[in-house]
C-alpha cells in the first residue's frame, strides 16, 4: 500500500499569514483541502514564559488519508470501538511506528482514532477547536494530537494510544468491561496530574478547557494521567474579576453555579469543575447519579456536608478505603475539595495553588507508602 501521509512544508506556511475568521473556517474546509491545511500551519499562541509545557510556533501534525486510517482500524469495525460521544467514535487502530503506515497489531504501535459523525457541523467546530489547541500545546498532561484526516466529508483525528483507558472506567459503573479500581495513591497522582495540565492552560496559555470530567481524563500504562477532548476550549482570562460571556457548554454535574446562572465564565469555574473530579476521586460516585434517591443524585449537594474529619468516613469509596479509614492525606483532600467547589468564585484557589496543595499531599500518601 503506497503512503498519503504528508506533512505541511514551510512554503505552504509562507503563503498564508493572515488569520482566517472563523466564520470562514467550515467555508474554508469544505472548498478547499488546501486552504485548511494552511491554517492549521499559520496558527499561533502567544508566547508565554514555559514550565513544563510549551506553545509550538507552528504544528508539527501529520496528515493521513482515510484509506490508511481505515486500515489502521479494521474499516472502522465495531470490536476496534474504544469509546463514543455525540459527535463521533473513538477506534483503535495500528500503524508502523516510524512510517506510520497501517499495520496489523501484532507488528504496530496503537493509536486512537477519532472519526467525526458526518452530519455534525457542531462536531466539526469541535474538530477545529482541538487541532487549533491540540495541534500547537505540549504538556506531558495534555493527550499528544499525532494528526488529522480531511478528505471528502471525513473528518478525523489521530492520537497517542492510552492504554489505561479514561478514569470514569475505574470510578463507575460505565457499561463496558469492568477495569481494575485504582488506589489512593493513584488517584492523587492522577488529580496531581489533571491539576498541573489545567494550571498550564490557565496560567501559560490563557485557554479554558470547559469540560473537565473523567471521561476526557486518559491514563497511560503507569497511570499517568492527561487531559482530552478540547473541543469545547475557549480562550479565556486568568483574572477571576474578568470574564468572557458564552452560553454555558460542559457537562451537567460539572458547571460552577455562577457559569449557570450568567453564562460568565472565568477560570475559578473550572477550578469548581475540578474540584467536583477531585470529590469523584474521594467518593468513587459520579457528578450525577439519577438512579440514587433525589437528595443523593447530585454528588457535591450529598457530599458537601460531609467533608469534615467527623463526618468524612461517610463518603468515602468503599472500594478503595476500608472501614473507618482515616489518613491525613484524605482530610486534606476533603479540605481542598470545599475550597475548589465553595459557592463564592473569589474563595476557589488558582490552578497553581491546588498543584501546590495536591503536591503536599501525595508526599504524606508516599510517607505512608514508606512506612508500611
Amino acid at each position: 500500500m503506497g503512503s498519503c501521509i504528508s506533512t505541511v512544508s514551510n512554503a505552504e506556511i509562507d503563503l498564508h499569514r493572515g488569520v482566517i475568521p472563523e466564520t470562514d473556517l467550515h467555508r474554508a474546509v469544505v472548498k478547499n483541502d488546501m486552504i485548511w491545511l494552511i491554517y492549521i500551519s499559520s496558527f499561533t499562541v502567544t508566547s508565554h514564559p514555559r514550565t513544563q509545557g510549551g506553545i509550538i510556533e507552528a504544528a508539527n501534525l501529520v496528515c493521513f488519508c482515510f484509506s490508511e486510517l481505515a486500515a489502521a482500524t479494521g474499516h472502522f469495525i465495531n470490536e476496534n470501538v474504544l469509546g463514543s460521544g455525540e459527535f463521533g467514535v473513538v477506534y483503535k487502530g495500528w500503524v508502523d511506528e516510524h512510517s506510520l503506515k497501517a499495520t496489523s497489531p501484532e507488528m504496530g504501535m496503537p493509536i486512537a482514532v477519532k472519526k467525526l459523525r458526518d452530519d455534525s457541523c457542531q462536531g466539526q467546530q469541535e474538530w477545529l477547536t482541538e487541532i487549533k489547541y491540540l495541534g500547537h500545546l505540549c504538556h506531558p498532561n495534555l493527550v499528544k494530537l499525532m494528526g488529522y484526516c480531511i478528505e471528502d466529508k471525513n473528518r478525523l483525528l489521530v492520537y497517542e494510544f492510552m492504554p489505561n483507558s479514561s478514569l470514569d472506567r475505574h470510578l463507575f459503573e460505565t457499561g463496558h468491561s469492568p477495569v481494575q479500581t485504582i488506589t489512593w495513591h493513584h488517584r492523587i497522582k492522577v488529580a496531581l496530574n489533571v491539576a498541573k495540565a489545567l494550571a498550564f492552560l490557565h496560567h501559560e496559555v490563557d485557554a479554558i478547557h470547559r469540560d473537565v470530567k473523567p471521561s476526557n481524563i486518559l491514563l497511560d500504562a503507569n497511570y499517568n494521567a492527561k487531559l482530552s477532548d478540547f473541543g469545547l476550549a475557549k480562550d479565556g482570562s486568568v483574572n477571576s474579576r474578568t470574564h468572557v460571556t458564552t452560553r454555558v457548554l460542559g457537562t451537567e454535574g460539572y458547571y460552577a453555579p455562577e457559569y449557570m446562572e450568567s453564562g460568565h465564565l472565568t477560570t475559578k469555574c473550572e477550578v469548581y469543575s475540578f474540584g467536583v473530579v477531585l470529590l469523584e476521586l474521594l467518593c468513587g460516585r459520579p457528578a450525577i447519579d439519577i438512579n440514587r434517591p433525589y437528595k443523593e443524585a447530585n454528588l457535591v449537594q450529598w457530599a458537601r456536608p460531609s467533608l469534615s474529619p467527623r463526618k468524612i468516613f461517610r463518603i468515602l469509596d468503599a472500594r478503595c478505603f476500608s472501614p473507618f479509614f482515616l489518613s491525613e492525606s484524605v482530610l486534606k483532600t476533603a479540605e481542598l475539595i470545599s475550597l475548589c467547589v465553595s459557592s463564592k468564585p473569589m474563595s476557589r484557589p488558582t490552578m497553581r495553588e491546588v498543584v501546590e496543595a495536591l503536591g503536599k499531599i501525595q508526599e504524606l500518601n508516599r510517607n505512608v507508602i514508606s512506612r508500611a
